[in-house]
């Protein structure tokens, strides 16, 4: 079923340059942008120190969950998709396995520091925003449906990990969200 899914969610790719060019765009900058957009809210003019504390935990959340698959990628060696034949790929090959996904790991993550820190609007939005990032891993080639839902996985546990672990309101928390 993973392969049959990746297989009808890649099969497009390669048959409009249009679509091809705007999925690449996205898989290629969309965790960029993710970030930049997370730094701007820094600045937020609305509960500033809340939406600070969130960007922290956001932040935190995405490197702990990016330090969770390095782990994971030392014992689970799973080949990509199109190595395998099931799909084609319209983008550079990846040197690194294809279990988990860092894209989906580091998208979750962001979505849910900002569910657990009771942002609701900007999680609904981010969470767009990781649905296409998400999407478009598997649009290109790079990655088996599975791949997104363990890098997924590990996001939402890096987040809950942070979330559980960095209080709002501490000294430490204080200390960081009063920088700039």
């Amino acid at each position: 079923m993973d392969q049959a899914i990746t297989q009808w969610i890649n099969s497009p790719a390669g048959n409009n340059t249009f679509l091809d060019s705007t999925v690449v765009v996205m898989t290629k900058a969309g965790i960029l942008v993710f970030i930049v957009v997370v730094v701007l809210q820094w600045w937020s003019k609305i509960d500033r120190m809340h939406v600070r504390h969130t960007c922290v935990a956001a932040g935190l959340s995405f490197l702990i969950g990016l330090g969770i698959n390095q782990v994971i990628l030392l014992f689970v060696h799973r080949a990509r998709p199109y190595d395998a034949g099931v799909s084609h790929l319209i983008i550079s090959k990846s040197v690194d396995w294809s279990f988990p996904s860092d894209h989906a790991t580091a998208a979750v993550a962001i979505v849910a520091a900002c569910a657990l820190n009771r942002l609701p609007r900007r999680a609904v939005c981010y969470c767009l925003l990781a649905l296409l990032i998400c999407w478009s891993r598997i649009f290109v080639g790079t990655h088996y449906l599975s791949d997104i839902l363990g890098g997924g996985l590990t996001g939402a546990v890096a987040a809950v990990l942070v979330f559980a672990l960095y209080r709002e309101g501490t000294r430490l928390d204080r200390f960081v969200t009063g920088i700039l």
